[in-house]
């Protein structure tokens, strides 16, 4: 299966017979191309490009799911854990800068959705 990002992270699998540091590397390149994904969304976000940010959205879905697939075969040790965390804790943010760009786009396709019309004057 093509990664989305191949060009941007590791996507190589990992052998079998790899140390535990290689396969520990691996797992984090996922968290890293999630976090990349995320910031070109925020990017695409603030630019209006909502049809790019839902195509990376689907590209996030498809790293997220090949990260669950890999973490049930590997655990990352302590250093690797706070990495995991601090990468973590900048897609949230990324998510959040999204979201909040998201929520007048998303009010006013509630309104449409409802058949009322957003006057502007």
């Amino acid at each position: 299966m093509t990664k989305p990002f191949a060009a941007k992270t590791h996507s190589a699998a990992p052998a079998s017979s790899a140390p535990t540091t290689t396969m520990n590397t691996h797992l984090l390149s996922y968290y890293e191309a999630i976090e990349q994904a995320s910031a070109d969304m925020l990017n695409a976000a603030r630019t209006g490009n909502w049809d790019e940010v839902v195509k990376l959205e689907g590209a996030c879905v498809l790293l997220i799911s090949q990260l669950k697939h890999a973490a049930s075969q590997q655990q990352l040790g302590a250093e690797e854990s706070q990495l995991k965390s601090r990468i973590m804790q900048r897609i949230l943010l990324n998510d959040a800068e999204i979201r909040h760009l998201a929520e007048p786009w998303l009010e006013d396709l509630d309104h449409l959705m409802k058949g009322k019309s957003k006057t502007v004057h």
